[in-house]
């Protein structure tokens, strides 16, 4: 690189990196480094610029590769590099521009050089060249100490005790940058790795005690959500004599640089995350998540797991159990706030679902907040929209409604939250809607998509214990929540009579073998059953708990009674039919002593005096509708995979062939 690089094209043939990659080993101490760590070429602002530079490492790795053995070469840029961030927190103090300029592009040249490294070779390898040091003639040795794990551990330190500043943002970034590719190697293994020297030096040895400091950490970065200094004003401050050589050189690195930071990355990935206005706070989150997803070793489990799951409220005086590792404590309304605010990303969600899931602390700050839907609105949000989100992004959003619902006290309290104006909801104009009956309407628009498109039995099952665990708190339901509960009732009824049919035609033709598996409409009458059973156990639950507060829900009925006259014998509804059949047994008698021509005010007014006449002990009690999330076994066959394809599409300035990885299929669906 150095002073005279102006273009990425121009990167093999570059004198300084010829030599690093050449034959002649080179000391710790020559002035070369310096030389190398003043480049100034423009910092690549699109995929196909990101290409190039990962072309041009490549070739310069490979003359790496062969001569590093005899040069250690890799080595003294690690160990110059480690001997500069000794220097980096009084640098910041220091205002030492031109130092942490350096120091950035030293490890920026390391990162480029480790992810080619990685996809090349095993870690086994790696680590070899990482121990080698210049040999003279005859001899064998190789370096005693692993600077593989130095290195990582320098990374962790940077990143946990580097002052942010405007000077150290960028710095700060790359750092988080080269741990996600120390970790980058599960996207070369289509298995899921569970044993890796990287996963060893984290969970174990001197990067053990930071843990907590380095959760912590990017934790607040995702929080804080600090912007980039202004192209060309962070680094250096004006100079009235131009400054020199060097300034001008870090003038031009800088602007190019935060172009590709505020351009959000390739523009490929931009795509994925067209708002990212804070690059630290995007690969803060990005690098948390792949932390969490680790494997637990054989004898430790994932220590930054524990952290996640047990940090508790600054305003939480209670004792920390000595037997809870890596605990720390963060500004929980804080944290609310920033997850509120970033619903739109992938990563945000999947970490919320963490949060809910996983920390106890954090589900019950949570549900006790009286601002619920600043949380549940972005999520509903989420759904409504599933034509333009990916199948992963849906099943996030739909869990954490599912571990919402499992408390009572929010599936009374948000019929308590009354909502104006909902603009991004187009079916129809909602004025004034609670968020309980909103709820009610995106989950089952997102059954009624599914029905007609995915045909997703997982998504089937999550939509309706959701609803499930509602029913009996359904509290005044909107006329417009209460219509759409009875119209997905009759959408079900409607496919289990075309199914029914089928059936009934199929069973005049040739039988065939009892071994094989069943026709698709015979799978399909099951499932349409399996849901129309759990709809009217929706329905009954309402009425059976909460009839009186919901006179919109017993109009709907009476509406349509017809559509429940065929289920009343059948041998698989027959029982839950009983207290709906006689709610709408009872209503429709109340209906015809009032006379004909009743306007559906008067209606309403009838169905309210009625409530108050049925003879509740008629109503036969069911078991209570409960259900709750429960994790698949073996859930980082789903999660890795998942965490790396968020890397692989919204991680900045971040570039992987597709050929090489082997993880996941190019479609993060």
């Amino acid at each position: 690189m150095g002073a005279n690089s102006s273009s990425i094209s121009d990167l093999p043939k570059n004198e300084y990196l010829k030599k690093l990659s050449g034959t002649e080993s080179i000391s710790e101490n020559d002035p070369f480094w310096n030389q190398l760590f003043s480049f100034s070429f423009p910092a690549p602002t699109s995929s196909t610029e990101l290409k190039l530079l990962e072309e041009a490492t490549v070739s310069v790795c490979k003359s790496l590769v062969e001569n590093n053995p005899r040069t250690g070469n890799l080595g003294a840029l690690t160990k110059v590099f480690l001997s500069r961030t000794r220097e980096l927190r009084l640098s910041a103090e220091c205002q030492n521009h031109i130092f942490i300029w350096q120091t950035h592009n030293a490890l920026f040249i390391i990162c480029c050089l480790l992810k080619v490294f990685i996809c090349e070779m095993s870690e086994e390898e790696l680590q070899l060249h990482f121990m080698y040091e210049e040999k003279s003639p005859g001899s064998y040795s190789s370096h005693s100490e692993d600077l593989l794990e130095e290195l990582l551990c320098s990374l962790v330190q940077l990143i946990t005790d580097t002052p942010l500043l405007d000077i150290t943002y960028e710095i700060s970034v790359e750092a988080i940058s080269a741990m996600v590719v120390f970790l980058s190697c599960q996207l070369f293994h289509k298995e899921v790795l569970r044993q890796s020297i990287s996963h060893k030096y984290l969970m174990q040895g001197p990067c053990l005690p930071y843990t907590s400091k380095l959760v912590k950490t990017l934790l607040y970065n995702f929080i804080r959500q600090e912007k980039p200094p202004p192209p060309g004003s962070h680094v250096f401050p004006p100079q009235s004599d131009g400054g020199g050589l060097l300034y001008g050189l870090a003038s031009g690195v800088a602007t190019g640089l935060w172009t590709v930071f505020t351009l959000g990355g390739t523009s490929s990935k931009a795509a994925a995350s067209p708002e990212l206005t804070s690059p630290l706070a995007n690969q803060s989150l990005l690098l948390l998540l792949v932390l969490v997803n680790l494997t637990d070793a054989p004898d430790t489990p994932n220590p930054y797991r524990q952290a996640v799951t047990s940090f508790k409220n600054t305003q939480d005086s209670s004792p920390v159990p000595s037997s809870i590792p890596h605990a720390f404590q963060i500004n929980f309304n804080s944290l609310y706030t920033a997850l509120c605010e970033q619903q739109a990303s992938d990563q945000a969600t999947l970490l919320l679902y963490t949060l809910l899931h996983q920390n106890s602390n954090v589900r019950t700050y949570m549900l006790a907040r009286t601002d619920m839907e600043n949380l549940v609105l972005p999520i509903l949000e989420i759904l409504y929209h599933v034509e333009e989100r990916n199948s992963h992004h849906v099943y996030m959003a739909l869990i954490i409604l599912l571990i919402l619902t499992e408390d009572d006290g929010f599936n009374r309290s948000i019929h308590e939250v009354i909502l104006k104006n909902i603009t991004w909801y187009s079916e129809r104009v909602l004025t004034e809607i609670s968020l309980g009956s909103l709820l009610i309407l995106v989950v089952i628009r997102t059954i009624q998509y599914n029905m007609t498109r995915t045909r997703d039995k997982y998504l089937h099952t999550n939509c309706l214990a959701a609803l499930a665990n509602m029913s009996a708190q359904f509290r005044s339901l909107h006329q417009y929540a209460a219509q759409r509960i009875i119209s997905l009732f009759s959408l079900l009824s409607k496919k289990h009579n075309k199914a029914l049919e089928q059936a009934t035609q199929s069973l005049r033709g040739p039988l065939s073998s009892s071994d094989g598996p069943l026709p698709d409409y015979a799978q399909d009458l099951s499932v349409i059953e399996e849901v129309i059973r759990m709809m009217l156990e929706i329905i009954n639950s309402c009425l059976t708990n909460s009839l009186h507060h919901n006179p919109n829900l017993v109009y709907a009925l009476l509406y349509k009674r017809d559509l429940f006259e065929q289920f009343r014998t059948h041998p698989s509804f027959q029982d839950i039919m009983q207290n709906i059949d006689l709610v709408i047994s009872f209503f429709s008698s109340r209906l015809l002593q009032a006379g004909a021509e009743l306007s559906v005010e008067r209606v309403l007014e009838i169905i309210k005096q009625g409530v108050v006449a049925l003879p509740k002990d008629r109503l036969k009690k069911f078991p209570e509708l409960k259900f709750k999330y429960v994790e698949e076994e073996q859930p980082e066959e789903f999660f890795i995979p998942y965490v790396w394809s968020l890397v692989y599409n919204s991680a900045v300035g971040l570039y992987w062939n597709p050929q090489d990885i082997q993880l996941f299929a190019m479609d993060p669906d």
